[in-house]
């Protein structure tokens, strides 16, 4: 939620704090950056210690992070404190998938991934279009603020139910020469494929993610909060075909359902790209595609990507598939704030190019989904 919620409130904040789209495309991306380094970083470092352990250590110090966001009176203020919650959100997302690639066998692994990222779903259903409500009438301030006191609700819940993680321990998994550890992971030709399908996969879907919502406001003539219909709608639908992809993945095999997701979503990418003012209704059937089809492909992809894991790997490796999702989301983010840029009448110009953009990169992505798959069932 901490992450999607900057994109709804983007007209917001180029009003407020008088940034274009360059500035704000380097506020979403300096997010990911920052995960990304960490995770980077926490590669060397997260299996030595139980999953449950790192995983709250890094969530009390992200919470403190979206409490700076919520405080943030400045654009260099905001950017600094997006730096901070980036940095320990992005060792967050890689042990929560660690703990699930511990905790369920590959046979079901597609389900649970499902049932993970139909977090996100959750959280554009209840909390974007309620942190836009209160951004839209308190200011974007009030977002964050009723993120970070959500987040403490969650630490406890946490405490309470997560399982302590420490499998990889029990086993010996500890890798012992740090200096020796990337060289092993990358020693996998199968890693190395998952961790290049990763970057490709990331830098694809966020290089039309970021000005989703300014151009439905500023060239399809949404106003500023009727964007929660958008993530309502979208994000409702995926909290029920999200798990339902992970059944998919689990009984065709997830190599499959990625292809078949990937070619149905060139759909909604390119009319959303190259959208004209339309009516609300028409605008919402294809951004519900555009989080189904688009959005659901990270279910088989986090599958195909988890199931390539050596185990004795898997967290480190887990850090540095997160490190490179994020560096490559960010550096989509930012780039697209460079091909993209307002017209004296406000509307957005190039946002087409995006959409041909994320198109070309998912058709490379095809053939190595279709390795990956072959390579498991080896």
């Amino acid at each position: 939620m901490d992450f999607m919620i900057l994109m709804p409130l983007a007209p917001q904040l180029m009003r407020s704090l008088h940034i274009d789209a360059a500035s704000f495309s380097l506020l979403v991306a300096s997010y990911s950056i920052a995960a990304g380094s960490a995770s980077f970083a926490g590669t060397f470092f997260v299996d030595r210690f139980a999953r449950k352990l790192v995983l709250l250590s890094c969530f009390a110090g992200f919470t403190g992070g979206t409490f700076l966001c919520a405080f943030s009176e400045s654009y260099p203020l905001l950017l600094g404190a997006r730096i901070f919650t980036g940095f320990l959100g992005g060792i967050i997302g890689s042990q929560v998938m660690s703990l699930v690639a511990d905790t369920f066998p590959p046979q079901v692994r597609g389900r649970a991934t499902g049932m993970v990222m139909a977090g996100f779903s959750a959280a554009s259903v209840l909390g974007v279009p309620a942190g836009l409500y209160l951004g839209t009438i308190l200011g974007w301030q009030s977002a964050f603020l009723a993120i970070a006191f959500l987040a403490i609700l969650v630490f406890f819940a946490a405490l309470k139910v997560l399982p302590k993680g420490i499998r990889h321990l029990v086993e010996g998994r500890k890798n012992a020469n740090d200096r020796k550890l990337l060289r092993q992971i990358l020693s996998y030709p199968e890693h190395r494929l998952a961790l290049l399908f990763t970057l490709l996969v990331s830098f694809s879907h966020f290089t039309i993610i970021p000005f989703l919502s300014p151009y439905m406001v500023s060239n399809v003539g949404f106003k500023e909060i009727d964007l929660s219909y958008i993530y309502m709608t979208g994000g409702g639908i995926t909290l029920f075909t999200g798990p339902f992809i992970g059944k998919l993945s689990d009984r065709f095999g997830p190599a499959r359902v990625y292809v078949v997701l990937i070619l149905i979503a060139f759909i909604p990418q390119l009319c959303i790209s190259n959208m004209p003012p339309v009516s609300i209704w028409v605008a919402l059937i294809f951004t519900s595609l555009l989080f189904v089809f688009s959005g659901g492909r990270f279910v088989p992809s986090q599958t195909l990507t988890l199931n390539a894991v050596v185990p004795r790997y898997r967290g480190g490796f887990m850090s540095l598939n997160s490190s490179l999702m994020q560096l490559s989301s960010g550096s989509a983010s930012y780039l697209a704030g460079k091909v993209v840029f307002a017209l004296p009448d406000g509307k957005l110009q190039n946002y087409g190019i995006l959409g041909i953009s994320t198109v070309i990169f998912s058709i490379i992505t095809i053939p190595i989904a279709l390795k990956l798959g072959k390579a498991f069932k080896k």
